[in-house]
């Protein structure tokens, strides 16, 4: 890569303020004074910003995970001829899922499940499921018919159709789902702090309930830099997913 397209790449520009936030955070302790000199502690340091950003990005890739696994096999299923009944279930549910609000979700789970990750998880699949399912069943849908049918005079079978034909063919906007999901998840994460999960939401919550805006700031500044990075991770995975589907 020449120098100048280095510096100007969104993936690796974002890398380096992802982690010049999260390791020098610390040194900035005086801008932030300078900043808001009525505060008393300008800097969040209950927790390492290495630490909650590392849990973070656990709580994230779990549940976005749990939601990839969950939506797109239930995406798969309702496009086979023996789960089309089930399509428009499917849907409304996703859609439930959604709509419904992460912080009704996590006040509904930790009377059952407690403090901590457990309800953050249920409620980030919950909400990540739509995107992917609707990309799983449009993208599978978007598969020409006459591709199928030389698929079937070729002699494939229904798996064999799936996984060599339709998948590679729908895995563009089945990605952009996940994209989509994940992206989500990657902001929604930071209210799993209301109920004990630690992530970069807690300087945030903590700000917010302290009137400390330099808490606040710092918190974002990191999930921001986080959502860039995914992001522009996502946009070479396209390219790749591009370049390979059409081999």
């Amino acid at each position: 890569m020449a120098p100048r397209e280095f510096l100007t790449d969104r993936l690796i520009l974002g890398l380096v303020a992802l982690v010049a936030l999260v390791l020098g955070m610390p040194s900035l302790k005086p801008l932030f004074a300078t900043l808001y000199p009525g505060l008393d502690r300008p800097l969040y340091e209950a927790e390492s910003f290495v630490r909650l950003t590392l849990d973070h990005m656990a709580l994230v890739g779990i549940s976005s995970l749990a939601a990839i696994l969950l939506g797109g096999g239930a995406g798969i299923a309702v496009t086979r001829p023996w789960g089309r009944e089930f399509r428009g279930l499917l849907e409304t549910v996703a859609t439930m899922g959604q709509t419904f609000p992460p912080v009704a979700v996590l006040a509904l789970a930790v009377p059952v499940m407690g403090f901590g990750p457990e309800p953050a998880l249920i409620a980030l699949t919950l909400y990540a499921l739509l995107p992917v399912v609707e990309n799983t069943v449009a993208g599978l849908d978007g598969v020409p018919a006459p591709v199928l049918d030389s698929a079937r005079g070729l002699g494939m079978g229904p798996a064999e159709m799936l996984f060599r034909v339709e998948l590679p063919l729908a895995a563009p906007v089945i990605l952009a789902g996940v994209r989509t999901a994940v992206i989500i998840n990657v902001g929604t994460a930071a209210i799993a702090s209301t109920v004990g999960a630690k992530t970069l939401g807690l300087p945030i919550i903590v700000g917010l309930n302290g009137s400390n805006q330099a808490y606040v700031i710092q918190g974002a500044l990191i999930v921001a830099a986080l959502a860039v990075v995914i992001d522009a991770g996502f946009d070479r995975l396209a390219i790749w997913l591009a370049r390979w589907s059409q081999h």
